[in-house]
C-alpha cells in the first residue's frame, strides 16, 4: 500500500475552481492526496496516466547519473503532468510534489474515452503540448546561448511572483547553487534586486544586460 497517497472522494469542493470541463474530465479519474515530496512519476518507466492538479505544487524534472537535477516546469491547480507518456513510450521527466498536493490519476482509457465525447478536449491537449515544447525549446537556446547570468535574468523576468529557493533556482539554470547565490547577492549589492519575502525578489530597475 502506497502510504504517501490517500484515497479520496472525487466530489470536492477543490473542483469547484476547476473550468467546467476539467472538472468534467476529473470525474472521471481518482483523487488522491500526496505529501510533499512524494514521487508521482519516474523518468525512464511506462506509464499510461496523467495527474491532473487540484491543489498544490508539482516539478518535473530530469537527473543525470551524478544525480544532478534540471527542472523543466512547476505546476499547480488546472495543470496536468505525463501527457508525453500517452503515446506508449516512458516517461520522458520525473515528477514530484512540491507542497502537500490533491492529484487526480486519470488512465489512457478514461481520457479517450473523454476525447470521444468531447473531441474539442484533443485540440486544448494538444496546445498545452505544443506550449511545453516551445517552453522546453527556449530553456534549450538559453542553456545553449546564454551565459548563467543571462538565464537568471531571463527567469527573474519571467517569474517575478514565483517562489523560487536558491537551490530551485539552480536546477532551473543548470548550473550550482553556489553561483545562483552570488549573482543573487550581486544584484541585491547592486539595489536591481530585492527580498519580497520567501523566496520571493522584486525587481527595483531593468536588469543589466550582462553582469
Amino acid at each position: 500500500m502506497d502510504t504517501s497517497a490517500v484515497l479520496a472522494p472525487i466530489l470536492e469542493p477543490a473542483l469547484a475552481g476547476l473550468p467546467a470541463p476539467l472538472a468534467e474530465l476529473a470525474a472521471r479519474g481518482l483523487a488522491r492526496s500526496y505529501r510533499k515530496g512524494t514521487l508521482l512519476i519516474e523518468e525512464g518507466t511506462q506509464g499510461d496516466c496523467i495527474y491532473l492538479v487540484l491543489s498544490g505544487r508539482l516539478r518535473a524534472f530530469g537527473c543525470d547519473a551524478r544525480g544532478r537535477e534540471v527542472t523543466y516546469g512547476s505546476y499547480g491547480a488546472g495543470d496536468y503532468v505525463g501527457e508525453m507518456s500517452l503515446d506508449g513510450g516512458p516517461r520522458s521527466a520525473s515528477v514530484i510534489t512540491e507542497e502537500p498536493s490533491r492529484c487526480v490519476m486519470l488512465t489512457r482509457e478514461s481520457i479517450l474515452a473523454h476525447i470521444a465525447q468531447h473531441p474539442e478536449f484533443a485540440l486544448d491537449l494538444l496546445t498545452r503540448v505544443i506550449r511545453r515544447a516551445r517552453a522546453a525549446t527556449l530553456s534549450t537556446k538559453q542553456l545553449a546561448l546564454n551565459d548563467v547570468y543571462g538565464r537568471l535574468k531571463a527567469l527573474l523576468e519571467s517569474a517575478p511572483d514565483e517562489r523560487l529557493t536558491h537551490q530551485a533556482m539552480a536546477q532551473r539554470l543548470g548550473c550550482s547553487r553556489e553561483m545562483v547565490s552570488k549573482l543573487i547577492k550581486d544584484l541585491e549589492l547592486g539595489e536591481y534586486l530585492a527580498r519580497a519575502g520567501t523566496g520571493r525578489y522584486q525587481l527595483l530597475r531593468p536588469l543589466p544586460g550582462r553582469w
